[in-house]
């Protein structure tokens, strides 16, 4: 076997650590300082494309469609988003780590086939709460995968995203009939019900980590009423 190759490191803004890029071959995988094991390897992303395809569905032919994708990762909830919307369509993509966004436009970028070269996604690099506490309805979809989910391990800054308040600030910022998807390493009732509160349609979405096979992850879909 190939040795892993060590490629870069980022400072996580905050309490977040350290995350570094790894490549062995044609595999790449980021882990995060003080966590056992991988938080990201780009042969496992079945559930991160699904998160854009549910978060989406309901904008495949929408014209001018606004679509908000909260984490960059390795690119591949963004690839999947841009794949299920029309060609007038905007994908922003708001990442708080520049050094991501840096791997993604070099060969890591390769692995979801280049989504940051498309003339539809626009990079906004900062807090994803930033843009949240505007509140304004700019958007048809946003697909939320930030810190592992609501239980967060990177950040305790993402914790007010998933709070009372954040989720009625995401609310606020859907256009009605506007969907809200979240990534969630495990399963989160409370955080359900928290959704339902804030006047959201919800169904909760167990997939796997890759098609057929893997860890089981969640995705939850909260729809805004269409009035």
């Amino acid at each position: 076997m190939k040795p892993l190759i060590k490629l870069a490191t980022a400072t996580i803004p905050g309490d977040g650590g350290e995350l570094t890029l790894f490549r062995r071959e044609d595999e790449f995988s980021i882990r995060l300082s003080g966590l056992r094991g991988e938080l990201m390897n780009s042969r496992v992303y079945n559930s991160e494309r699904e998160l854009a395809k549910l978060g989406c569905a309901h904008i495949h032919n929408k014209d001018d469609a606004q679509v908000l994708v909260g984490g960059m990762g390795m690119g591949y909830t963004l690839a999947a988003a841009l794949d299920c919307v029309a060609e007038n369509a905007q994908v922003t993509v708001a990442e708080l780590i520049p050094e991501v966004v840096e791997w993604n436009q070099g060969a890591l970028g390769e692995c979801a086939g280049k989504p940051l070269a498309d003339s539809r996604c626009k990079i906004q690099l900062g807090d994803i709460a930033d843009l949240i506490k505007i509140q304004r309805p700019d958007f048809d979809a946003i697909l939320l995968d930030v810190d592992n989910g609501p239980e967060g391990i990177t950040n305790s800054n993402n914790d007010w995203l998933y709070s009372t308040t954040g989720i009625a600030a995401l609310y606020k910022c859907l256009r009605y009939a506007g969907m809200l998807a979240v990534w969630s390493a495990t399963a989160d009732s409370k955080f359900a019900t928290q959704l339902k509160k804030a006047g959201f349609t919800v169904e909760v979405r167990t997939v796997r980590a890759r098609p057929g096979k893997g860890s089981r992850h969640t995705i939850f879909l909260a729809k805004k009423p269409s009035q």
